[in-house]
């Protein structure tokens, strides 16, 4: 893997802004910004390392589901959710119900293994930027080269396999109203276009715009209408001890929810814990352990329902440090440290996106520290071999659609 000088487009900033991506920037407490959209550099990856961060989600992917049924037993706590959740966990797993997409975070250089640093499979962003706006830049600037993508195909053949489990042809999609930066609203409308696509239809609303109807105990939205299936861009840990979160445990059949309730325990950090704790020694694992630190010299304390880098602490050789944030009272798990590849000061960290049970591409996200945080640049990447035919990018799809 390489990081090369890339020379911007002419007008780059309203470009990306038009195909969606409404946050180039990143806003500074004290004000002013930084880039958060960086072209003036790419990352350039073989096939083969290509092929292997695709082996390597895939397989991550399927551990991940073995693990959630060992966390669903209580086997390492409680998680910090609340009391009833791994019985709903069960029943979720159980129902096989429908499941959309999430990104692993890998450390990879290209010279070894991949190494799994969280999974975010219950809310993941980002995707923007990875689907749609890194691609057309690829057609401006290396059309004839490939790039590892294929997420907006996938979603469009996801929502479309998804369409006759789903009660009904409409979907509900929800984000957060406290979004300044305007990230989660633009991930939404991008999924709406993604189900549109697939020939569904879709009511976009903010999380706090839905409600009970106590005369027939369902959810609605600002019409009145019924929730019958409803994307929430809204993590479950957080939903689960709302007031209206107490209604989805009374009746968790009440409404088809996108992710299901079995990803409250792969998005949580004790995910690295448990996929230690079943698959010892794995190649794409780091030991990982909860509460504390166990046989670890050196390792990285991650809060169980942290975010965006926020409450890390870094105790490592020549490295100490820990960032701000309110998040580990509910728990935390110590993983390896692992030092981030460091190209020239840049440390990046792959996003390597799944969409049902196939991996569909990567982003790179690079930062100046060791954690990758709100203040992380995405930046382009490029496969170095020949582009594909569309003939071929269709036939590959076509050979592992995943199964509905």
């Amino acid at each position: 893997m390489q990081r090369l000088p890339s020379t911007p487009r002419p007008g780059y900033r309203d470009l990306v802004g038009a195909q969606g991506l409404t946050y180039p920037d990143t806003p500074l407490p004290g004000g002013g910004t930084v880039p958060y959209w960086s072209e003036d550099s790419c990352y350039v990856i073989s096939s083969d390392e290509a092929d292997h961060l695709e082996r390597a989600t895939e397989e991550l992917h399927a551990m991940s589901r073995e693990a959630a049924a060992f966390l669903a037993t209580g086997a390492m706590g409680d998680l910090g959710l609340p009391d009833g959740t791994f019985a709903l966990v069960r029943d979720s797993l159980a129902a096989e119900p429908v499941h959309l997409y999430g990104r692993f975070d890998l450390a990879f250089d290209g010279t070894g293994p991949a190494k799994l640093l969280e999974y975010n499979a219950d809310t993941p962003t980002g995707l923007v930027e990875s689907a749609v706006v890194q691609w057309f830049w690829l057609m401006d600037t290396h059309p004839d080269r490939d790039q590892l993508n294929s997420v907006h195909e996938r979603l469009v053949r996801r929502w479309a396999q998804l369409a006759p489990r789903l009660p009904g042809d409409r979907v509900h999609v929800a984000h957060v109203d406290h979004d300044t930066a305007y990230e989660e609203w633009a991930t939404a409308a991008y999924l709406m276009d993604t189900a549109q696509q697939a020939g569904l239809r879709t009511v976009g609303l903010r999380v706090d715009e839905i409600g009970l109807d106590h005369d027939h105990d369902e959810l609605v939205d600002l019409a009145g209408e019924r929730i019958d299936t409803c994307f929430k861009l809204y993590p479950w840990e957080n939903m689960l001890r709302e007031p209206f979160g107490a209604h989805v445990m009374a009746d968790p059949d009440g409404v088809r929810w996108v992710e299901p309730l079995w990803k409250v325990v792969v998005s949580n950090k004790a995910l690295l814990a448990a996929l230690w704790h079943l698959y010892p020694g794995h190649p794409h694992l780091l030991p990982a352990y909860l509460d504390d630190p166990g046989p670890l010299t050196a390792w990285v304390a991650k809060p169980l329902h942290g975010r965006e880098g926020d409450a890390i602490r870094v105790h490592a050789p020549g490295v100490e440090l820990t960032t701000p944030g309110t998040y580990g009272g509910e728990g935390l798990c110590y993983q390896a440290w692992n030092p981030l590849p460091d190209l020239d000061g840049h440390k990046a960290v792959i996003g390597s996106w799944v969409v049902g049970d196939h991996a569909a591409g990567i982003g790179v996200r690079e930062s100046d520290g060791w954690v990758t945080d709100w203040y992380a640049r995405f930046v382009p990447h490029v496969v170095d071999t020949p582009a594909p035919t569309d003939a071929q990018r269709t036939a590959w799809l076509d050979a592992d659609a995943p199964r509905p």
